[in-house]
C-alpha cells in the first residue's frame, strides 16, 4: 500500500519536532561531567566539576640535595649551585626534550628514502545471480589470503632532501635553543648567588659599623662622666647605634629573602637547609683590556640564540624548496603480491603485480602556487628574524661591554672612598677623645665609612655580575667555566684600629 500525501506530511511533521527537541537539548558552551564548560559570565569565576580535579597530573616528587652534595650543603660553591640548577630546571628539561624530539622527527623523515611495506590479509564472501543460456545460476564463494605491497619513491627532484634538510635544521635549532636555556639558567643561577653574597657581605660590614658605633657611644658616655661633654652627646650616640642596628636587622631580612630566591633559581625549595662558601680574601680585579669588537666577533660566532636563528632561517628556505619540489613529476615504484584460497584449499590463485608510476600534479586549483608563495613569506620573515637578532646580540654584547668598564671604574673609585672615609672616621674618633672634635663630625665620619663599605661591596657585586653578563652575552659562558671557580665579589676590609 502506498502511502498517501497526508501520511507523509504527518511523518514529515513528527521528524520535524523530534529535531526540534534534539536540538533544545544542545548547550551553548557544551557541559563536561554534567558542569558547564565555561563561567556564566565574564567576572564569574568558573566553578570546575569533581572529575577536573581528579583528572590532575600526578605531583611531581620533591627536588632535594643529591646524597654527594648534601655532606657539604652547608658550603655549596657555585659551580654546584650551577650543576644543580642544570639537573633541576624546567627549563633545560623542556628544551632537551625539544631538542629529542626534533632528532626523532628528523630520523622519521629520513626513513622517506627507503620502501614502504605492508603486510596483511584478507577475507570475503561474493554471492550473487549470473544469467546463463540454461538460465539463472546463483553462486556463492568465500576467499581468504596474505597480501603483500611494496611503495618506494624513486625520485621527486629534490623535494624529499629538502624536506630532509628542513628537519635537520629544525634539530640543529632545537640544540642551540637548548645550549641557550642553558646559558640563561648558568646567568640566573650567578646573578642569584651575587646577591646572596652580597646580602652577607654587607652584614659583616654592618656589624663592624655597630662596633664603631659601640666605641662612639663608649667615648660620648667616658666624656660624659669626665664632665667634658654633655647628655646631648650620649643620646644622639645611641641613637646612631639604634639606627645602624635597625639597618642590620633589615639586612638579616634581605639574606633570607636572597637565600630562598637562590634555592629557587637552583630548582630547590625556598626552606632547603643549605648555605655557600666564599672567600674573605680580597678580590683583585683586572681592567678588560681586550676591545669591544672581539667580543662582538665572539658572539656571532658562538652564540647559541644566534646560531638557532640561522638554523631556522636554513629551515624556511629548505622548506621553500620542498614545496616547490611538490610542483615537479615524481617517479613512484609499487608492487604487491597476494594469494587467494577458496572454499576448497587445494583451489587457490596467486596475484602479483609491479609497476612505476608518474605523477605530474597539473592543476591544483591554484592552491600550490600560493603554497610556495607562503614559503617565500616565511623565509623571508625568518631572514628578517635573523637580522633583528644578529642587531640585538651587538647591542647587548656592546651594553655589556661598557657596563664592565663602568663597573671597573666603581670599583677603583670606591676603593679610594674607602680608603678616606676609614682615615676620616680615625681622625674624628681622636679629635672627639682629644676633647677637640664634636660628636657631630664622629656620628658624620661613622655614617660615611658605613656607606663607603656598603658601596664598595655593591661595587664589587656589580663588576662580578657584569662580568658574568658580558660571559653570556658573548656566548663564552659554560658550566665548566673557570668563572664559576672566581671567589665571591664582596669582601669586608681588615678591621682598622682606632
Amino acid at each position: 500500500m502506498r502511502p498517501t500525501i497526508p501520511r507523509l506530511l504527518a511523518a514529515g511533521g513528527l521528524c520535524s519536532l523530534a529535531l526540534l527537541a534534539l536540538a533544545g537539548c544542545v548547550h551553548n558552551p557544551p557541559e563536561v561531567y554534567g558542569a558547564p564548560g565555561t563561567s556564566p559570565a565574564v567576572e564569574t569565576p568558573w566553578n570546575p566539576p569533581p572529575q577536573a580535579a581528579a583528572k590532575a597530573p600526578p605531583a611531581s616528587p620533591p627536588v632535594a640535595l643529591p646524597p654527594g652534595i648534601m655532606e657539604r650543603a652547608s658550603s655549596l660553591t657555585l659551580a654546584d649551585l650551577v650543576d644543580l640548577a642544570l639537573r633541576n630546571s624546567p627549563q633545560t628539561a623542556e628544551a632537551w626534550a625539544q631538542a629529542r624530539s626534533a632528532a626523532a622527527a628528523l630520523g622519521s623523515k629520513r626513513g622517506e628514502y627507503y620502501p614502504t611495506v605492508n603486510i596483511g590479509a584478507n577475507a570475503g564472501r561474493s554471492q550473487g545471480t549470473a544469467q546463463s543460456s540454461t538460465g539463472r545460476i546463483s553462486y556463492s564463494i568465500r576467499s581468504y589470503g596474505p597480501t603483500a605491497d611494496l611503495s618506494w619513491l624513486l625520485y621527486d627532484f629534490g623535494g624529499r632532501e629538502a624536506a630532509v634538510e628542513e628537519t635537520r635544521q629544525a634539530l640543529f635549532a632545537a640544540d642551540w635553543s637548548h645550549n641557550a636555556v642553558i646559558e640563561n639558567v648558568i646567568l640566573q643561577v650567578q646573578q642569584a648567588y651575587y646577591q646572596y653574597v652580597t646580602a652577607k657581605a654587607l652584614l659583616e660590614a654592618q656589624q663592624a659599623s655597630y662596633k664603631e658605633a659601640e666605641t662612639n657611644l663608649s667615648s660620648a658616655e667616658d666624656r660624659h662622666k669626665a664632665g667634658v661633654a654633655t647628655i646631648a652627646d650620649v643620646l644622639q650616640a645611641r641613637t646612631a647605634l639604634s639606627q645602624v642596628k635597625l639597618t642590620m636587622e633589615s639586612i638579616q631580612g634581605q639574606i633570607q629573602t636572597t637565600k630562598g630566591a637562590l634555592a629557587t633559581a637552583v630548582g630547590l625549595p625556598a626552606n632547603t637547609p643549605y648555605d655557600v662558601s666564599f672567600s674573605k680574601e680580597d678580590v683583585k680585579i683586572h681592567a678588560t683590556t681586550d676591545a669591544v669588537d672581539k667580543f662582538l666577533g665572539e658572539a656571532q660566532a658562538r652564540r647559541p640564540d644566534l646560531a638557532a636563528s640561522r638554523s631556522e632561517a636554513l629551515k624556511a628556505g629548505a622548506h621553500l624548496k620542498s614545496v616547490k619540489a611538490e610542483g615537479y613529476p615524481s617517479f613512484t615504484a609499487t608492487a604487491s603480491a597476494g594469494r587467494a584460497y577458496f572454499d576448497n584449499r587445494d583451489i587457490y590463485g596467486n596475484a602479483y603485480n609491479a609497476q612505476i608510476l608518474l605523477r605530474f600534479p597539473l592543476f591544483t586549483g591554484f592552491s600550490h602556487q600560493y603554497d610556495v608563495q607562503q614559503a617565500k613569506a616565511d623565509e623571508d620573515a625568518a631572514l628578517a628574524r635573523l637580522k633583528g637578532v644578529e642587531q640585538m646580540v651587538a647591542l647587548e654584547v656592546w651594553s655589556s661591554y661598557y657596563g664592565l668598564k663602568t663597573a671597573e671604574q666603581q670599583v677603583a673609585t670606591s676603593e679610594e672612598l674607602l680608603k678616606s672615609a676609614s682615615e676620616s672616621q680615625e681622625v674624628a674618633l681622636g679629635r672627639y677623645k682629644a676633647g677637640v672634635g664634636t660628636i657631630i663630625d664622629l656620628l658624620s665620619a661613622q655614617s660615611s665609612l658605613a656607606a663607603a663599605r656598603a658601596q664598595r661591596i655593591l661595587a664589587y657585586s656589580d663588576w662580578f655580575v657584569a662580568l658574568a653578563q658580558l660571559a653570556h652575552d658573548a656566548g663564552t659562558l659554560s658550566p665548566t667555566d673557570d668563572q664559576l671557580k672566581m671567589a665571591t665579589p664582596v669582601t669586608v676590609e681588615k678591621e682598622s684600629k682606632p
